[in-house]
């Protein structure tokens, strides 16, 4: 699983249920009963407000979550070494040095509160880039 994947799973637990069912849909087994079964409604989307869901969680007055992508991490449970960061980095397709590492985090920060956003989480303006 991607670092931004494991994000994604912290923040948004049950979209994993809604990707990975746990029994497979019935094969039709003819054209015909296929066609006459309804299709299921699509997945309800569920905003999910970022920073009230991080503010609650344990250790989150000790982190700096909102401007730190280690801290932010490291709330989540995740590893936040450099080389994770490195590897975050290059899952989001920085094109810069990564050798900077104060750039490279902040850069890092905005762009997955943007994407938490842009999945469906209430962030606020101030934390998207």
């Amino acid at each position: 699983m991607s670092i931004f994947s494991s994000i994604l799973a912290k923040i948004f637990p049950s979209a994993n249920a809604a990707t990975a069912p746990d029994q497979p849909a019935p094969a039709a087994t003819d054209a015909a009963a296929a066609t006459a079964a309804p299709a299921a409604p699509p997945a309800a989307i569920t905003v999910v407000d970022v920073e009230a869901l991080l503010d609650g969680m344990p250790g989150a007055s000790s982190l700096n979550w909102r401007t730190s992508i280690v801290d932010l991490m490291k709330l989540l449970g995740l590893d936040s070494s450099l080389a994770a960061r490195k590897q975050l980095a290059f899952e989001l397709s920085y094109g810069e040095d990564t050798s900077d590492s104060a750039k490279m985090n902040i850069w890092l920060h905005r762009q997955v509160m943007t994407k938490l956003a842009a999945n469906g989480g209430k962030v606020p303006a101030e934390l998207i880039g």
